[in-house]
């Protein structure tokens, strides 16, 4: 018995792990779940073959009219046709390198805040967030430097899209962490004033907060007083968003144990240093999902502002669909709005997972 050696365990059945295991455990672990699982399947094949068919192996992809669309699948030739106006709205062809440098510009403060390995992050952050905004309004609105002035009624397209989300995206969040804060002090009229601010915006649709900056405002204003119907748009945006951000933010807030509170206390940090070094560094990590998804809504909600007569991608395209030599290819127009709004989409969502990844400290 003193010689006796455990014999090494037995791998598991062959069916009972990697893809297999996966597919026999949770599309057919029973018979109504089999039958379910064929029939999805069915559908999906068909529909799968049906669109590549129709809009890619059947397509028109190149051209300048409708007389390119011969083969009878998607006419892509009406995107690659009004692709330039699709992105740049009515903005003065001459002045398109404007835009171009803008979105140069954006990619490249991206780039330089994502990429861990890129050193000098709070330079970044600072022209990015501080330079970069001035440099793009005067580009963009031009009027200044010797650069033509382009009013914002001709701004549309992709270009306004983003202009509405960036700015929205940007300025709702500290003002977010701001009304957050508000709502958990102990002063009651800076708590009152949260509260009111936060449930007013809250229980108004975004459509609604457009139409009364666009239309009603300037009816309260003095002559000559009005400003630009795209600047109260993003001010209605700004407003409106910060509400429900705060709310994100009061519930990360509301996660922090009491202890970390205490801690900070302890170590002799008055209100402001105990906030911004322990308490919302540790909040933000865990407010992600809620903020990224807040981030998409907003991105989404852009396409509201056809409600005051800005032109955003949505609009530009069905502005397209009424131009008698295109009429027919809705499904090629709203199939294209779908697919840049989830690229766009999907990528702050993937990069958001894997900011989570790399913040994850193993609280499970």
């Amino acid at each position: 018995m003193d010689n006796f050696k455990p014999l090494p365990d037995l791998p598991p059945p062959a069916n009972t792990v990697g893809v297999v295991g996966w597919v026999r455990s949770n599309l057919f672990n029973s018979p109504l779940n089999s039958v379910l699982t064929l029939a999805a399947a069915y559908l999906i094949y068909e529909a799968l073959a049906w669109l590549i068919s129709w809009g890619i192996l059947q397509a028109d992809w190149v051209g300048d009219s409708r007389e390119a669309c011969t083969s009878g699948g998607a006419c892509w030739v009406f995107v690659y046709a009004r692709l330039q106006q699709f992105t740049y709205g009515f903005y003065p062809d001459s002045e398109i390198w404007r835009v171009n440098l803008v979105f140069a510009l954006f990619a490249v403060g991206l780039l330089w805040l994502a990429i861990e390995r890129i050193p000098h992050k709070n330079i970044g952050a600072l022209v990015t967030l501080v330079v970069f905004p001035v440099a793009a309004f005067y580009l963009l609105r031009g009027g200044s430097f010797g650069l033509a002035d382009v009013e914002t009624h001709q701004w549309g397209g992709l270009m306004l899209t983003l202009v509405i989300a960036v700015v929205g995206i940007v300025a709702s969040l500290p003002i977010g962490v701001l009304l957050a804060l508000g709502r958990r002090s102990n002063m009651p009229l800076i708590k009152s004033l949260c509260v009111v601010y936060i449930e007013f915006w809250r229980g108004v649709p975004l459509i609604t907060v457009l139409f009364m900056a666009s239309v009603m405002l300037p009816l309260f204003m003095t002559a000559g007083a009005e400003s630009d119907k795209l600047m109260r748009a993003m001010i209605g945006v700004i407003m409106f968003q910060s509400a429900y951000m705060a709310e994100v933010v009061r519930g990360g807030l509301q996660a922090i144990p009491k202890g970390q509170y205490e801690a900070a206390q302890a170590l002799g940090l008055n209100y402001w240093q105990s906030t911004g070094l322990i308490i919302l560094p540790q909040a933000l990590k865990l407010m992600i999902p809620g903020i990224v998804n807040t981030f998409i809504a907003l991105f989404k909600d852009t396409s509201l502002v056809l409600i005051i007569g800005l032109f955003d991608l949505l609009a530009i395209v069905q502005s397209a669909l009424n131009d008698p030599n295109w009429l027919g290819y809705s499904i090629e127009g709203y199939l294209f709005v779908a697919f840049v709004f989830w690229v766009f989409c999907f990528s702050i969502s993937r990069y958001s997972m894997a900011l989570e990844r790399k913040l994850n400290t193993s609280h499970r």
